[in-house]
């Protein structure tokens, strides 16, 4: 049976601009965690503390994708070559596509009533052709990633570009993120938002601003 459609969400003038990754994304599985450990093979734990140690370079746009993984390598203690470093990419890359269908029906709610919505993602320059081109990307009419902009949340440079890209005023910005800190970042320039658990509690607080 069609799933019935989520009543239209209007909050003109304000506009939400939405986090990617576990907001309109599934965090990677246990199953993609377990592949990536495995082709790098290596133990998880330090694996994990090294992937994220040099994780805001790489998001930042200052690290590059290759020595990204050549500065996990080194902090493990091993050697990958260009191979290797070409697999490891291809495997986290594929782990961050899968998407929330309970977020995509709160964007198509509040595109339906009309709402202005826009990205604004912490991410590598290679996600930008899957952020603007996916089959969500049409409901978002500006597409930020911070490894282009050379800037990163929850610093204030950021959502200060944002808004001013935007064309509104700080009071106008609502932002969702799954981080606290990155949410905290948007209200220290005078937007709000919301820090994103589940699409249901999502949508609720939307519709009480509506209301």
């Amino acid at each position: 049976m069609p799933r019935t459609a989520p009543a239209p969400i209007s909050l003109a003038p304000r506009v939400v601009v939405f986090d990617y990754g576990e907001v309109i994304s599934l965090e990677p599985t246990d199953a993609d965690r377990a592949a990536l450990v495995a082709r790098a093979d290596v133990d998880a734990e330090p694996f994990w503390t090294a992937y994220w140690a040099h994780r805001e370079p790489l998001d930042q746009g200052t690290l590059s994708i290759a020595d990204y993984w050549n500065s996990v390598a080194s902090d493990l203690g091993v050697e990958w070559d260009a191979v290797d470093v070409h697999e490891l990419w291809a495997l986290d890359h594929r782990g961050w596509l899968s998407v929330d269908p309970g977020t995509l029906r709160v964007l198509h709610a509040l595109a339906d009533g009309g709402t202005r919505l826009a990205l604004l993602s912490n991410a590598g320059a290679d996600f930008s052709g899957w952020l603007r081109s996916g089959s969500f990307a049409p409901l978002f009419e500006r597409v930020f990633v911070s490894g282009e902009l050379g800037l990163v949340k929850p610093n204030a440079d950021i959502y200060e570009h944002v808004i001013a890209e935007l064309g509104i005023t700080p009071a106008e910005l609502l932002f969702v993120d799954n981080r606290s800190e990155n949410v905290e970042g948007a209200r220290a320039v005078g937007g709000d938002g919301f820090v994103f658990t589940d699409a249901a509690a999502l949508e609720a607080w939307l519709r009480s601003l509506a209301a």
